[in-house]
């Protein structure tokens, strides 16, 4: 019989195991971006139209509404890929951003409250 215990503790070694990470991950990550995408689209639109049918203060308005849109799309590029190569690493940790929805919405509080601003002081 062997005097050595039954269960010896190494040199604390981690042991690499492969993650798995099931498909649909990925595809939620996807799903958000053609969601977020979506509203850009929604916001463009709103641009547009107040670019083609507005005077001074609605091609103003529709240059704020541009510029937040575009930097929606940005944000939503940049989560998409930033996510997705995390998903492939395999990358357990939240994939959740509170910082950039937060800016955004407060970019487009500015260029709603802007858009009444000017149109109450112009008319």
């Amino acid at each position: 019989m062997s005097t050595q215990p039954l269960l010896q503790r190494t040199a604390q070694k981690r042991i690499a195991l492969p993650v798995r990470v099931e498909p649909k991950v990925s595809f939620a990550n996807e799903r958000t971006f053609l969601s977020w995408l979506h509203f850009t689209v929604v916001l463009g639109g709103l641009a547009v139209g107040l670019l083609n049918f507005g005077d001074k203060v609605g091609k103003i308005s529709a240059a704020m509404f541009s510029v937040v849109a575009m930097a929606v799309m940005i944000y939503a590029l940049y989560t998409y890929h930033w996510r997705a190569a995390s998903i492939r690493r395999g990358g357990r940790g939240p994939y959740d951003d509170r910082l950039g929805p937060t800016l955004l919405c407060i970019a487009l509080l500015v260029a709603v409250v802007a858009n009444f601003v000017l149109r109450f002081t112009y008319s």
